[in-house]
């Protein structure tokens, strides 16, 4: 294999892992932080919708840069995959939340009210009736954020990381060429289908 296309993907690992760390943590977190922002909790709801404003709001290489280049002025200093892990897991939960909470909102009044006929609490009904709904529902709009977080990953060569686009402009700068764009390119888009795949075959199985 050329040696240049074995620079690109030595960046692939930590593409990969940084997407895998993202989605372990951010749709648990998702899921949990639109229960609080659909509470009846004044001071709950509003702080969670306060920080999904600002996270969905503001650019993701703001908040990256904010992380990595702001917090060390307070004392704080991360590593680069640290700093890049906790800024994406903490924006796509913010994504993911609203995700959630639309779901949520869409099931029909009347399934509470049966699950109340049957003596069911009202976290007993959010577990084992709603939130399995509203993850069915919210399959598509996660389907389009999993799509997304495959490409924003590449923001982190912002921060010095040698992820896939990183070592791409290093060739490109190098050899004056724009085949390693081309590679880079065509590597987003072998795992951008892998995401598109996994969703579709897992949208069937769940409608069936």
């Amino acid at each position: 294999m050329d040696s240049n296309v074995l620079f690109i993907l030595q960046g692939l690992g930590l593409t990969v892992k940084l997407y895998i760390i993202t989605m372990v943590f951010s749709l648990p977190l998702g899921v949990i932080i639109s229960l609080g922002r659909i509470s009846k909790n004044p001071l709950l709801s509003n702080g969670i919708q306060v920080y999904t404003w600002i996270f969905r709001g503001t650019p993701l290489l703001l908040q990256l840069f904010f992380v990595y280049y702001g917090l060390p002025v307070i004392g704080i200093t991360l590593s680069p995959f640290t700093a890049a892990a906790l800024t994406f897991v903490v924006n796509y939960t913010a994504y993911f939340c609203e995700i959630f909470r639309g779901s949520i909102l869409g099931i029909d009044k009347g399934q509470y009210e049966a699950a109340k006929v049957l003596g069911m609490s009202y976290w007993q009904t959010m577990v084992r009736i709603i939130i399995p709904q509203a993850l069915i529902t919210a399959l598509p709009p996660l389907g389009n954020e999993a799509i997304a977080l495959i490409k924003d990953t590449s923001l982190i060569s912002a921060i010095g990381m040698a992820e896939i686009l990183r070592n791409s402009r290093e060739i490109v700068t190098r050899d004056f060429s724009i085949t390693p764009f081309i590679i880079c390119a065509v590597i987003y888009l072998i795992l951008s289908t892998i995401v598109v795949i996994f969703f579709e075959r897992v949208e069937k199985k769940v409608m069936i």
